[in-house]
């Protein structure tokens, strides 16, 4: 008799212990990019050096995302997921503890192998019939998924004004222990169960490992050495070459690394693109206005911070009534209604200037808020809508992989363009094209919405509001 965790208080307690460790791992790859002239400085290393802490962290993660399906499918969802958390929060604790930097590089990295597994995982469960969610997606997960990137520069910079740059490690250890002790509150049938007869594919985990780590190295150079450079270019190329060198083997393969058959079917390959799509036009934004208001504007970190917040607010209600409205018009006409108001609201950004008052900011990026809650989980049931229970965790590790790979290309091209301005009246120019780059992904991201199917053998479900 399977237990209904989602109908009672068990059920919220269970979410918000699979919370906490997608939140601190998405939160970890953003919050040391304000911390890095304070490692430098107190750590006796160079600026170069120091950047493999921000490095190290993505290209562990990519290596680790790899192998996240098949360790799930062996081991258990749920017995992973556990083992990833308790690894992280250890981990973290090293990270604030550490000498000197090749040490922090070193436990970075780690922290960012063992902490791969805990988005994909948590929302396998969230996202199982039978598990935490019911099949639904809480606007705490959806908010996880884009809000806490966006969060990490902001509550870096808080923390190392009020205890250091350690801090940014260190409050992993508490948070993380909390959420293992919600954890414990977790039926232990969630989530798939552990198969032994799963087989590890060597050839095609070697093959996304690598294609996934190059590709992420290329978009996190181009940022810092600028594109016409090959330290940049060669390595991206030649990671997505060895991602579509594995998506054939892949298909082809019985027992891939990550199963990618769901993009033989046109409307979860399309949901999965859109997705792609939707993380540029929103980190693209999320990453670069804190810069814009900071270096531009001269705004404090606090009084950035506290412009960013509305937006998560209004992205929770814009998911809340995103899936609402999802059991009453079709998938086709929300998302593509969602991307019209991201076009929409995107044409604000034109008109930001070094005196733009800092409401103004935030009422644009709550309008943008709002209309990524109408795409993104409608997107996200819609993509995964094929698979079985015992394939979710390849379906949310192939979304998973795609979009921090493409919100970093995107990022890394965007914020390059800024980084370009040699005055602030060059920068304010450059962060216009930006504008008129997100109106146009978004127009596009529109007109192919125009192609989903509503897919009845999952229906997009009713948002889970219990315990939120």
């Amino acid at each position: 008799m399977t237990t209904n965790v989602q109908a009672s208080p068990l059920g919220a307690v269970a979410r918000y212990g699979l919370l906490v460790g997608p939140l601190l791992s998405m939160i970890d790859s953003s919050i040391v990019n304000v911390a890095v002239p304070d490692i430098a400085t107190e750590l006796k290393a160079t600026l170069d050096n120091v950047q493999w802490v921000v490095s190290g962290y993505l290209l562990a993660l990519g290596v680790a995302l790899a192998a996240t399906s098949y360790l799930a499918k062996r081991f258990g969802t749920l017995r992973v997921y556990t083992v990833s958390m308790i690894l992280f929060v250890v981990v973290s604790a090293a990270c604030a503890l550490a000498p000197n930097i090749e040490s922090l590089i070193a436990f970075r990295a780690a922290q960012g192998f063992v902490g791969a597994p805990l988005v994909p995982l948590a929302l396998s469960i969230l996202l199982g019939k039978d598990g935490i969610g019911g099949g639904k997606i809480p606007v705490s997960a959806a908010l996880t998924l884009f809000l806490a990137p966006a969060l990490g520069p902001t509550l870096g910079g808080l923390l190392i004004g009020a205890g250091g740059w350690r801090w940014i490690f260190l409050v992993n250890v508490p948070v993380g222990i909390i959420g293992l002790l919600l954890l414990v509150r977790v039926p232990r049938h969630i989530g798939a169960l552990a198969n032994r007869a799963t087989r590890f594919d060597p050839i095609g985990f070697v093959l996304l490992a690598v294609g996934l780590t190059a590709a992420l190295f290329g978009a996190t150079e181009g940022t810092t050495e600028g594109w016409d450079s090959p330290i940049c270019y060669l390595p991206l190329v030649g990671g997505l070459v060895l991602l579509v060198i594995y998506t054939f083997w892949a298909l082809r393969h019985e027992n891939p690394a990550v199963n990618v058959q769901m993009i033989r079917h046109g409307n979860s390959a399309l949901a999965l693109v859109l997705q792609v799509l939707c993380s540029v036009v929103a980190f693209g934004t999320v990453f670069l206005l804190p810069v814009f208001t900071q270096d531009v504007q001269g705004h404090s970190a606090i009084a950035t911070g506290i412009a960013l917040l509305p937006q998560g607010i209004v992205m929770g209600i814009g998911t809340y009534v995103g899936q609402k409205l999802s059991s009453r018009i079709s998938l086709k006409v929300l998302v593509v209604t969602g991307f019209v108001i991201l076009a929409v609201s995107s044409v604000f950004l034109l008109f930001l200037e070094q005196d733009t008052p800092l409401w103004v900011t935030a009422l644009i990026l709550s309008g943008r808020a709002i209309a990524i809650g109408f795409v993104t989980t409608p997107l996200l049931v819609a993509m995964l809508a094929p698979l079985p229970e015992e394939q979710l965790a390849d379906g949310n590790t192939l979304f998973n992989i795609t979009q921090r790979l493409g919100g970093s290309i995107g990022v890394s091209i965007l914020g390059s363009l800024v980084a370009g301005g040699a005055t602030i009246a060059a920068t304010i120019d450059s962060f216009h094209m930006v504008g008129w780059i997100l109106i146009a992904i978004a127009v596009l991201s529109a007109i192919l919405s125009l192609w989903l199917k509503q897919d009845r053998s999952r229906e997009v479900p009713a948002v889970s509001t219990v315990g939120e």
